[in-house]
């Protein structure tokens, strides 16, 4: 028999005085509940109440072991009660994993919105350039960029899709001049991002067909701000999704180039463990995210801010 379960009917045994009203505050048989004092006496190999045909008492073993015992169901409830409460209410710490690009421009202005709303959350937020695993890595939930592989056996909804923009600063513009052309592209200076596709020529749509363009790069980093810096320093070209320029869009600090012509889209993943038995603070977190981003379409700069 299940053994947590006889020493509840023991404690309830002692608790009524007897097996027949221990039994009927249980919703169990005499029998059953006699097999089970029994049962846990047998494991112990001590016994632990005496029985007469009029009352019972606890033998010393009993006795001792009881009040150790009361102590042990108290704590089980009350970690029966705090795991429960975090299934129904969001609470506790939510470890959240997210790629900088996403994070910096996009999360870092929303987390304060969903604290104000969940209270009893405390959020511990890590930002990395690279692919984790978030079981192993401990992570409750984590948001993903299109160039970053998804464990099969996590849940992955699409949270955003955005557009890969060419941009330069006005300054630029007025001293080189602004392309026409996806080829013009080979012409002018970029600021480019190190991956090693990238580093000589971008992808863009022409016509139909995917066409690679020879580039000149004035300065490679696999830093998105130091490539944003230099690009609103005017020193070139360069090639960035759109959600995470918004600011720099708005304001007019860059300007679009070529918007005629697609350079591509990165999608935006919330990934978390499973659909089952999700915690309420997960659960709070997935339900803000999708909320916020209604359309996974849109460009995230317009619908987060």
């Amino acid at each position: 028999m299940d053994r947590l379960q006889s020493m509840r009917v023991f404690a309830k045994v002692v608790e009524q005085g007897s097996f027949a009203r221990a039994g009927l505050a249980l919703d169990m048989s005499n029998a059953v509940v006699t097999r089970h004092v029994a049962d846990l006496e047998q494991h112990l190999g001590t016994r632990l109440l005496n029985r007469t045909t009029r009352k019972l008492s606890l033998t010393e073993t009993g006795n001792g072991y009881l009040e150790r015992l009361r102590q042990i169901l108290t704590d089980i409830d009350e970690a029966d009660a705090v795991a429960s409460e975090a299934a129904c209410k969001a609470t506790g710490t939510l470890r959240v994993y997210c790629h900088p690009n996403f994070g910096q421009s996009q999360l870092a202005q929303l987390l304060p919105r969903f604290a104000a709303g969940h209270p009893d959350v405390v959020l511990d937020v890590t930002l990395a350039d690279r692919t984790v695993d978030l079981v192993e890595d401990g992570y409750d939930v984590g948001i993903f960029i299109g160039v970053q592989k998804v464990d099969g056996n996590m849940i992955a909804r699409p949270l955003a899709s955005s557009t890969v923009i060419l941009t330069a600063s006005p300054e630029y513009v007025r001293r080189r001049g602004a392309p026409k052309t996806p080829k013009e592209l080979s012409d002018h200076d970029c600021v480019n991002h190190a991956f090693d596709q990238m580093r000589h020529a971008w992808c863009v749509q022409c016509n139909g067909k995917q066409i690679r363009v020879p580039i000149v790069s004035k300065m490679i980093s696999n830093s998105n701000e130091v490539l944003r810096q230099a690009a609103l320093a005017g020193m070139g070209i360069m090639l960035r999704t759109s959600y995470t320029l918004g600011d720099d869009l708005s304001t007019g600090k860059l300007v679009q180039l070529l918007p005629e012509y697609c350079t591509g889209r990165l999608e935006v993943l919330l990934v978390y463990p499973s659909r089952k038995l999700v915690s309420a603070k997960v659960r709070a977190f997935v339900d803000f995210m999708t909320e916020t981003f209604a359309d996974p379409a849109a460009d995230p700069w317009l619908t987060a801010l």
